[in-house]
């Protein structure tokens, strides 16, 4: 069974649906629904939050008796498992949907076909893969932790054209328009976690919250601190989940952290620093599915010599302050340009005044896509 552009056109809709769970949705996916009958949309609904209905759920109560015999189509496979909520398969068959259009199967591996494979022994004719590219985009952080157990990770950063992030004394603020700031707030916003190091801290002290945007939801903040050195009275411990990732087991240390609300993790590597792709797997157990770092430019190159890196929010700003001043990355010198490390441009555009580039490395490959 092929697609028909019909098919295109309304799961373009249910992604549409999906999209407005994406800053509540954690851990789970953003998933939208829309039931269509005779050409016309009888039921449509979107997942807000874990906990709650799922899409297919509020699609079919609205629905009602037009579900009977309509097609529904879904941004990821129905589940089938019994989890906060009951399988979604189940409610389809029960529905009596003829038709079910899925944009991919879900990575859970309670799930992986087994939905869709629910459907078809109830009668039901299923069609997967209509616009999988762009669903797999919507929820490129969970697919991520269901296939290689981590979160995709985003590392931002604010530079100069000629690729500075701050000044030789360190001063940083404002390189970018508030458009650009903004910008990076919505990324914030549908992060899981927001991640930087203990140097940031210290010399901008800062909140690593969501402001410049509405959400009900705050991200999670990380700390990547391996001598245990954060403030206790720096301006992140608000209220708002915290977790210090360190490297030295020091118990009065923790223990004052923890007095702040924090959540203390140790992982140290083999140099005494905090092993990094160590504390990604640690995340994806949590149940993260991006994380957004924010940090300076050594946490920056530890992060991409470490292979943590899944894709670079660069905002370039139409300025030059020199060579003197702060760079984006602490790597290693080349003395050939075949070992530069290629990107891939995902998204160039003007946000205000400045530039923003989304490039992936080559290695990093989304998945399903």
């Amino acid at each position: 069974m092929t697609a028909s552009a019909d098919d295109y056109r309304w799961m373009a809709r249910a992604l549409e649906l999906a999209a407005q769970g994406l800053f509540t949705t954690t851990p789970n996916p953003r998933v939208g629904c829309v039931i269509v009958r005779n050409g016309q949309m009888v039921g449509e609904g979107f997942h807000r939050r874990a906990g709650e209905g799922h899409a297919e759920v509020h699609a079919l109560a609205m629905a009602g008796e037009g579900a009977r015999g309509a097609t529904a189509y879904v941004t990821l496979e129905p589940c089938s498992h019994h989890g906060r909520t009951p399988p979604c398969a189940d409610a389809l068959i029960r529905a009596g949907v003829a038709r079910v259009v899925a944009a991919m199967e879900d990575p859970n591996p309670l799930v992986a076909g087994r939905g869709l494979r629910r459907l078809q022994d109830a009668g039901i004719q299923v069609l997967s893969g209509v616009q999988a590219a762009e669903a797999a985009e919507l929820n490129i952080g969970f697919v991520s932790r269901m296939t290689r157990g981590r979160p995709w990770l985003r590392l931002k950063a604010a530079a100069t054209l000629d690729g500075k992030t701050a000044l030789e004394n360190g001063v940083s603020q404002w390189i970018t328009g508030d458009d650009a700031r903004r910008d990076a707030h919505r990324w914030r916003a549908r992060s899981c976690a927001v991640l930087t190091g203990i140097g940031t801290v210290r010399d901008d002290n800062p909140q690593l919250n969501v402001r410049a945007v509405p959400t009900e939801r705050q991200p999670l903040r990380i700390v990547v601190d391996a001598r245990l050195e954060t403030p206790l009275d720096a301006r992140l411990f608000d209220g708002n989940p915290v977790l210090i990732a360190g490297a030295v087991d020091d118990s009065a240390r923790i223990a004052a952290l923890e007095d702040r609300g924090a959540q203390v993790l140790i992982l140290p590597n083999s140099g005494g620093k905090v092993d990094l792709p160590a504390l990604m797997d640690a995340l994806g157990q949590r149940g993260i599915n991006e994380v957004m770092a924010e940090s300076g430019f050594k946490l920056n190159g530890s992060l991409l010599r470490e292979g943590c890196v899944d894709e670079l929010i660069l905002y370039l700003a139409p300025a030059l302050v020199g060579d003197a001043a702060r760079g984006l990355f602490n790597l290693p010198a080349l003395t050939a340009l075949t070992d530069k490390r290629p990107l891939r441009f995902h998204d160039v555009r003007l946000v205000g005044r400045d530039l923003r580039i989304l490039a992936r490395p080559e290695a990093s490959t989304p998945p399903l896509t």
